[in-house]
């Protein structure tokens, strides 16, 4: 599945997501951390209880990844959102429907 970005300069990111089977689960989910005082912390507590992702035990918690590591729809909504925002939309891929709080994007190279 891994597209290798041949680009002079690749972007990086760190992001976190919940990843759920079905639209109202997700939609559910967003509405929570969309409706939360501190959304981010909102967002680690759901991930922690929902997300199917192996992640979830570090609360959604995905690390670093390199443009081309991961699927084409969740990479471009990474690179769509701004950094440390609340999340607006679920993105869904053949995994299934994520919701994707991004910490930061950069070059590569920077």
């Amino acid at each position: 599945m891994r597209r290798i970005d041949r680009r002079n300069n690749p972007r990086k990111a760190h992001v976190r997501h919940i990843l759920v089977a079905n639209k109202p689960q997700a939609r559910e989910i967003l509405e929570l951390i969309q409706n939360s005082k501190k959304p981010l912390k909102e967002f680690k507590k759901l991930a922690k209880k929902y997300s199917n992702c192996p992640s979830g035990s570090k609360k959604g918690d995905l690390g670093d990844f390199i443009e081309g590591q991961m699927a084409l729809d969740f990479e471009k909504a990474v690179w769509e959102m701004e950094p440390e925002s609340t999340p607006a939309k679920f993105v869904k891929t053949q995994f299934g429907y994520h919701i994707i709080w991004v910490h930061s994007k950069s070059a590569l190279n920077s």
